[in-house]
């Protein structure tokens, strides 16, 4: 599941939780991407502007703010493809079973 509050709000005693970070930079090329692909024309710096105010405003409202669960583990996925990041998590959830099958 992904959103915004789902490790500290939605599911708080999920057993692994993943906080998902990327630089703005990366944010705002893969969003530029997106639109292009959509044949909708948008302006990468324009782009990490958006990105700042909303991760700025999520982070600061009363209900639900944006912020990473004490417990989550926390990737940077700026410099990883799809297939690595999808590829960590499954790791990473694996190993986690295996840990406590063992106890």
């Amino acid at each position: 599941m992904v959103g915004r509050d789902i490790g500290t709000v939605v599911f708080p005693d999920a057993d692994v939780k993943f906080f998902v970070v990327a630089s703005i930079e990366e944010r705002a090329r893969r969003r530029l991407l997106e639109l292009r692909e959509k044949d909708v024309e948008a302006n990468v710096e324009e782009l990490e502007r958006e990105l700042e105010e909303r991760d700025r405003s999520d982070s600061t409202r009363r209900v639900s703010p944006l912020q990473r669960a004490e417990d989550a583990i926390e990737v940077d996925t700026s410099r990883l493809t799809i297939d690595q990041q999808v590829e960590l998590v499954v790791k990473t959830v694996e190993r986690k079973r295996a840990e406590e099958s063992e106890a």
